[in-house]
């Protein structure tokens, strides 16, 4: 049986949810390894396991509930509407680039004029500690792959999308501005998104330095490709959880990027909750 295209299925997965809430998000979110706490910030939510959502890729991965969140965002301006990811997927995980992206293209066709993105990620940079959250200004795709490759969804947005800007200069402002108000330490960076799931060589993390990476991580990059191809307005955090390999003296392990992220995921939140309602 011929699989059904991918506008169809997206139709189906919105359709789905409109059948789950009423409410009608003007941004999105999605939250990385260990950073699930923003979700718990909003209002009038409905979970809703990615199992149950039609064509949904789920994730295995520990520090990733695995669920969409639709609530309200209070603001002083009033309730914004959000819908979250809670958790992703990876292409280490066995889904393909288009799988990757299908959430963040997910809440592009549920209406978000912004997306917010969050990941764990390695510093490269010498600069960076453990607990430093970084603004993405740019990435380095080296994954070898793309969520666009195969025929253009022309509804969807271009054949070939312009990659200048990806990550919007106006919302990456707004964080600034709203983690220099919060006196909340926030550095700017470059991210460069390899597939894993080993972590890097040493020799890896001295190539990537080359390259100009501040930052490292196994997400992120096919989602930014994909909401930029629809022109999503986006902005990416990460949450430095360790020094990148040749860096730090101990081995690198998920178990310590789940602990910082456990302890430094309410800082997240705050940002987010800060700078979000600005944005419409």
């Amino acid at each position: 049986m011929k699989k059904a295209s991918l506008a169809d299925r997206l139709a189906y997965a919105v359709a789905w949810i409109h059948g789950r809430s009423d409410l009608r998000p003007v941004a999105g979110v999605v939250l990385g390894s260990g950073l699930g706490r923003f979700a718990e910030s909003l209002e009038k939510a409905t979970l809703i396991p990615y199992g149950e959502i039609p064509e949904f890729p789920t994730s295995s991965v520990p520090g990733h509930a695995g669920r969409m969140v639709v609530g309200e965002l209070p603001s002083a301006g009033g309730p914004v509407p959000v819908a979250v990811l809670q958790g992703r997927v990876h292409g280490y995980e066995g889904f393909a680039p288009d799988e990757v992206a299908f959430g963040v293209r997910v809440l592009g066709r549920l209406g978000i004029s912004s997306l917010w993105l969050t990941n764990a990620a390695g510093g490269v940079n010498p600069a960076y500690q453990p607990g430093d959250l970084v603004r993405i200004t740019d990435h380095l795709n080296l994954t070898g792959q793309s969520p666009l490759t195969g025929p253009n969804p022309d509804l969807l947005g271009p054949r070939f999308p312009d990659m200048n800007a990806a990550y919007d200069p106006a919302l990456g402002a707004l964080l600034e501005e709203e983690a220099r108000r919060l006196g909340m330490p926030l550095a700017a960076g470059v991210y460069a998104g390899l597939s894993g799931p080993s972590y890097e060589t040493p020799a890896e993390i001295r190539m990537l330095a080359r390259l100009g990476a501040d930052l490292v991580g196994m997400s992120t990059v096919h989602e930014v490709i994909a909401a930029r191809h629809m022109g999503l307005r986006t902005a990416a955090l990460s949450l430095v959880t360790n020094r990148a390999a040749g860096l730090s003296p101990t081995p690198l392990t998920h178990d310590e990027v789940q602990r910082v992220g456990a302890e430094r995921g309410e800082q997240v939140a705050r940002l987010l909750a800060a700078a979000i309602p600005r944005a419409r």
